[in-house]
């Protein structure tokens, strides 16, 4: 805390906030209703000292409940929604519901992002389709939406996110990388679009 504001922890460039930072233990459960998720994101919305910042980024979990409404609610005006699926036809039905919630709200879609999209293997780099190819590309192509990419299953990425260091700088030469920079450009064009559009 300073002058009775949250510090984000600061890794790199990027400020990061989560309810895991406020449990005593790391496997405390974590046990509440509607009312106590609002007010802990109004907490983490309005409390903690983000400072300047180029782009906000809330991780929500997966449906329609309560924590995406109040963040879509509490973030009028924000650039939109990015949704990440993965391949398989199971995980459609959940997208096209949290697709829907976004229209219902009007609140934008920048994208849909396709996670778990092929196993890199460590020995040769190569990528194979561990599950059902193509399911996010046709999730976006159905709804209209822009289809930003494709990210692999790369267990460098799992490694770096375990020791805490940005995989993005450490295995910056693998599929997953060059994957999450041309994601990042698809979403600079985007966000560039919507800014246009808005003007």
């Amino acid at each position: 805390m300073e002058n009775d504001r949250i510090l984000p922890v600061e890794i790199g460039t990027l400020k990061v906030m989560s309810v895991g930072f406020m449990l005593e233990h790391a496997d405390d459960a974590v046990i509440w209703r509607g009312p106590m998720k609002i007010s802990v994101i109004q907490q983490m919305l309005n409390d903690v000292a983000w400072g300047e910042l180029d782009c906000l980024v809330v991780d929500c979990p997966p449906g329609t409940g309560d924590e995406p409404l109040s963040i879509c609610q509490m973030l009028g005006d924000a650039d939109g929604a990015v949704i990440v699926t993965t391949p398989q036809q199971v995980a459609a039905s959940d997208v096209a519901k949290s697709i829907n919630f976004c229209r219902q709200l009007k609140f934008p879609i920048v994208g849909l992002i396709e996670n778990m999209s092929g196993f890199v293997c460590p020995h040769c780099g190569e990528v194979t389709d561990i599950f059902a190819s193509g399911g996010g590309e046709a999730l976006a192509s159905r709804y209209g939406i822009p289809f930003l990419g494709k990210i692999p299953l790369d267990p460098r990425v799992c490694r770096n996110s375990d020791d805490g260091t940005p995989f993005i700088r450490h295995s910056a030469a693998t599929p997953a990388a060059a994957a999450f920079n041309a994601i990042l450009q698809q979403l600079q064009l985007q966000m560039t679009r919507s800014e246009g559009t808005k003007s």
